[in-house]
C-alpha cells in the first residue's frame, strides 16, 4: 500500500517546489526532493523512473521541460515499483490536464486511493481505465479506421486533435502496449516505428450472470418474485441499445471501488440490504450512496417482499472484452487497394496479425479452462 503521493515542480529561484502532498502528514526531505529531480535531469525527458532513496521507495513521473512538473508516489520498502508504473501515468495525466485551475489538489485524494489500488485490479477494470481516457479513446478510434499507423503520424495527430490537454505520447503507447491492445515495432524504410491495432475492446451491459435468473432461488430471492425477475431483465433487454455515453457513464461508476465491490457480490447472489452492510467490512462504507447509484443506472432492481425486506437483484451487468478485430482485414485490403499504405508494412501488419490472433486464442482457451 503506497504511502503518500506528492506534486512538485522546478523552480529556477527556489529549486524543488512541492504543490501538493497526500496525506498531508507525510514528511519528505528537501535533498530526496533533489535526487528524484536529478535522477529525471539525466535523462531530460518525459517519462517514469523508481528508485530508492535511504528508507523510502519511490515512482516518480516527470512531464518533461515543458510542463516541468513531477508526480512521486511514496511506496513501503517491500513494494514492487513497477506494479505501479501503469497508474501512476494514468493518474499524472489527471494531475496535469488540472494544473493550470489548480483544481487537481481536491483530486489528490481519490486519485491517491486509486493508484493504491492499481496492482490489484482486474482485467475489466485495466481495460476500463484505458478506455475512459479520452486520449486513448481517440487512438484506438483512429486505429479502427487504419489498423496501422506510424508513430511520428501519431504525434501531429494529436497535436492537431488534442489542443486543451497535457499528452505524453510515449505513455500512453506504453499503457495501450501493455493492454494488448498495440503493437509497436519497426519495417525498413518506415521513418518512424508503426504502431499497429491488434485488439479491439468490446463494451456493453449484459444480462445476469446464467447462474442469477436459473438459480433465484438458492441465491436468495423469494419464490414469487422468480419469474418478476426474468420479466424485468428481459424488459430492459428488449430496450437496450449499447452507445458510448452509456459505456462511459457505466465506466465512470465503476471506478468507485464501493460501487465496484458492490457489483462483485451481487453477480453472484441475490441480497438483503443486511447482506450487504456486510461489506462495509471491505471498504462500503456508504452503502445507501452505492444503492442509490446502482439502482438510478438501471443496474440492479429491487423487489421488496410484504414484510418490507428489499432484494437487491442484478439488472444488467457490465461487460468490457479484448476482442480480435477481424474486421480490419478488409481494411487492410482496401488499403492495399489504393496504395495508401506501403506493401511492407500492410506485409508486416498480417504478420502481426497473425500472431496476435493465436495469442488471443490461446488467451481464451486458458480462461475456458480455468473456468471449468
Amino acid at each position: 500500500m503506497p504511502v503518500g503521493i506528492i506534486v512538485m515542480r522546478w523552480d529556477k529561484r527556489l529549486g524543488t517546489k512541492i504543490e501538493a502532498i497526500y496525506p498531508e502528514e507525510i514528511e519528505i526531505s528537501e535533498d530526496t526532493l533533489m535526487q528524484i529531480y536529478s535522477a529525471h535531469e539525466y535523462s531530460g525527458e518525459a517519462g517514469v523512473i523508481s528508485l530508492l532513496v535511504g528508507p523510502l521507495n519511490l515512482i516518480s513521473y516527470y512531464s518533461g521541460p515543458d510542463v516541468g512538473y513531477y508526480i512521486v508516489l511514496l511506496l513501503n520498502l517491500d513494494e514492487d515499483a513497477d506494479a505501479y508504473e501503469g497508474g501512476l501515468s494514468d493518474i499524472s495525466r489527471m494531475i496535469l490536464q488540472n494544473i493550470e485551475e489548480k483544481t487537481f489538489k481536491t483530486l489528490l485524494p481519490s486519485l491517491f486511493h486509486r493508484i493504491s489500488v492499481y496492482p490489484s485490479l482486474s482485467e475489466e477494470l485495466r481495460l476500463a481505465i484505458a478506455y475512459e481516457d479520452q486520449v486513448k479513446r481517440m487512438i484506438i478510434e483512429r486505429l479502427r479506421e487504419e489498423g496501422v499507423f506510424t508513430k511520428s503520424e501519431l504525434v501531429i495527430w494529436l497535436k492537431d486533435k488534442y489542443r486543451h490537454g497535457y499528452v505524453d505520447i510515449n505513455a500512453l503507447i506504453v499503457d495501450l502496449i501493455k493492454i494488448d491492445i498495440i503493437k509497436e515495432s519497426s519495417v525498413k524504410g518506415m521513418p518512424s516505428e508503426l504502431i499497429f491495432f491488434i485488439n479491439d475492446l468490446l463494451i456493453s451491459r449484459r444480462p445476469p450472470p446464467n447462474k442469477l435468473l436459473k438459480n433465484s432461488l438458492e441465491l436468495g430471492l423469494p419464490e414469487n418474485f422468480a419469474n418478476d425477475y426474468y420479466i424485468e431483465v428481459k424488459n430492459f433487454f428488449q430496450n437496450y441499445r449499447p452507445s458510448e455515453e452509456d459505456n462511459l457513464k457505466l465506466i465512470n461508476i465503476l471506478m468507485d471501488p464501493q460501487v465496484y465491490e458492490t457489483l462483485k457480490l451481487l453477480r453472484t447472489s441475490i441480497c438483503t440490504k443486511n447482506e450487504i452492510e456486510k461489506l462495509k467490512k471491505k471498504g462500503v462504507e456508504d452503502v445507501d450512496g452505492v444503492l442509490k447509484i446502482l439502482w438510478e443506472n438501471q443496474i440492479v432492481h429491487v423487489f421488496q417482499s410484504s414484510k418490507g425486506i428489499e432484494y437487491y437483484a442484478l439488472l444488467s451487468d457490465f461487460y468490457i472484452a479484448k476482442i480480435f478485430p477481424k474486421y480490419i482485414l478488409q481494411t487492410i485490403i482496401s488499403e492495399y487497394d489504393v496504395k495508401s499504405k506501403s506493401d511492407r508494412v500492410l506485409i508486416e501488419y498480417l504478420n502481426v496479425l497473425e500472431d496476435a490472433y493465436f495469442e488471443h486464442k490461446a488467451q481464451l482457451k486458458a480462461k475456458s479452462k480455468e473456468s471449468t
